[in-house]
């Protein structure tokens, strides 16, 4: 069985954005996976911060990272946690700043939910 990938737009507003993601996987990883365009996102900001996560994460770790020439990690998310802090896009050289994901450890079963809150910058 392949891997199972959800993404589901939980709320949208002007400057907000909830995402819900899924994964069950069959021990495939997922390489800089694109999860979010930001330039899709209402007013098609060039800039965003990760202002809340939830996760629950098992059989794998997953990585968050902004996209960049060089990725920004944003985080390693493993286990069942959540963060209320903001984690915001330092805009390195190059790239788009979109919100990628890269499992590692995977194997058949494993599985994450992640629901993150995206605030527009700029």
């Amino acid at each position: 069985m392949p891997n199972e990938l959800k993404t589901i737009k939980v709320n949208e507003t002007p400057h907000k954005s909830v995402f819900v993601f899924l994964n069950a996987s069959d021990g495939t990883a997922e390489t800089a996976a694109q999860k979010v365009d930001i330039s899709t996102l209402p007013g098609a900001p060039t800039k965003v911060r990760i202002s809340k996560m939830n996760w629950a994460v098992e059989g794998m770790s997953v990585k968050v990272y902004f996209d960049h020439s060089t990725d920004d990690l944003v985080a390693v998310l493993a286990g069942a946690n959540s963060i209320d802090v903001p984690l915001e896009d330092p805009q390195s050289t190059g790239g788009t700043g979109d919100i990628l994901f890269t499992t590692f450890g995977a194997v058949a079963n494993s599985s994450y939910m992640i629901e993150m809150e995206i605030e527009v910058v700029a």
